[in-house]
């Protein structure tokens, strides 16, 4: 949020109730022509920090906190809108909404069943979201460099704003497309782009498996090439992520079906993630489910009331969104050490995720801070 701060004021925007970042100057960003956000899906400061010797931590400054839930449903639209959860209430990868009677998919824009996504099915989603879009709030022309099989989607749609959309396929791409931008006119502007490869390796294959580290150096390859190309070009180029990454074994894994009782006590699946849970549970189980996560599961969650974390302010600062209640349930399990916790429902496939995030851990709620300029 203190970046985004930053960057809402360095190109003459109208800011946020957070201070600017300490280390990226508001006054300073308006010296140069264009500012580029670049956001590395799942590239965590811990993970940065063994990477000595690579381009990307030679210009390392420092660390962020990412938002809570650690995630890119919430970090994304933090980013997208300049608002915390607390505000946007987007809370997780899957969300429900009392409003349409379902636990929705968000990024997707289908309900978490499968089906007809949002606009298909009619709904309005930049009304169902309610967010005012970033383009709305930075004081230049903004552009979002950003893959082409999500550049349409409804949830991309909604937070686009005013906003011009670059699309790309490739890592190369991604970096060729930016550095078009930064060439073109307008002589300033603010141009953020996103790359999700590396948090879609970690997911399969563990974020320090060898594949991840190869994607790693494949990105700081193409870094290294998109700072020459824009040499000379009044460019400040700031390099964070939207969370970090843990991996996890079958054996830190908690399957609601190996616990039926508990399974029974719920109205509806669990939302959130699988390092941060939201349940929605009976009226008249509330005792019972207390008792059951605290003997039986005590030593991998942590319980707690979920309006109790609204107000010890995990979600931000400030007033809170109407319907953040909703969407966090009665209860928030925070998974302990490295453990999750999973559900399936009848039409999901199932399948393994070896890096998590999420959760709480340093690894995870922190993400690097780097700062380049030409």
């Amino acid at each position: 949020m203190n970046l985004m701060s930053s960057i809402i004021e360095g190109t003459g925007g109208q800011g946020s109730h957070y201070p600017p970042l300490r280390d990226l100057d508001p006054l300073i960003l308006r010296e140069y022509d264009n500012i580029v956000l670049l956001v590395f899906d799942g590239l965590g400061h811990d993970y940065l920090d063994r990477q000595v010797g690579r381009i990307l931590h030679q210009h390392l400054k420092g660390k962020l906190t990412s938002v809570f839930p650690s995630t890119t449903a919430s970090a994304i639209t933090t980013y997208l809108t300049g608002d915390a959860p607390q505000q946007h209430a987007v809370t997780g990868w899957f969300m429900y909404l009392r409003e349409l009677g379902t636990v929705m998919t968000v990024l997707l824009g289908s309900p978490r069943y499968g089906g007809v996504g949002l606009s298909r099915s009619g709904i309005n989603t930049e009304r169902l979201f309610g967010h005012v879009p970033l383009s709305n709030r930075v004081g230049l022309p903004i552009y979002i460099v950003t893959q082409r099989e999500i550049a349409c989607s409804d949830y991309n749609i909604a937070h686009q704003g005013t906003a011009t959309t670059r699309v790309y396929e490739t890592l190369d791409q991604m970096f060729t497309a930016t550095a078009a931008v930064v060439h073109g006119r307008p002589k300033r502007k603010f141009i953020y782009g996103y790359w999700p490869g590396l948090d879609h390796v970690g997911h399969s294959h563990g974020i320090y498996s060898p594949r991840a580290e190869q994607h790693f150096r494949d990105i700081d390859a193409a870094f290294e090439s998109f700072m020459e190309d824009i040499i000379g070009t009044g460019t400040v180029v700031v390099v964070t992520a939207d969370h970090g990454m843990i991996d996890v074994s079958r054996d830190e894994t908690i399957e609601l079906d190996d616990h039926p009782d508990l399974g029974e006590m719920l109205t509806l699946p669990l939302c959130g993630e699988r390092r941060v849970a939201y349940c929605y549970v009976r009226p008249d189980r509330r005792s019972a489910f207390e008792q059951y996560v605290t003997g039986e599961l005590g030593d991998c969650v942590d319980l707690w009331p979920s309006r109790k974390l609204v107000n010890k302010e995990y979600f931000g600062i400030g007033e809170a969104h109407p319907r953040l209640g909703e969407r966090i349930g009665d209860y928030t399990l925070i998974m302990k050490n490295r453990y999750v916790i999973k559900d399936w429902l009848p039409s999901e496939p199932r399948h393994v995720q070896i890096g998590v995030h999420g959760g709480t851990s340093d690894e995870e709620m922190y993400v690097p801070l780097i700062i380049v300029t030409t």
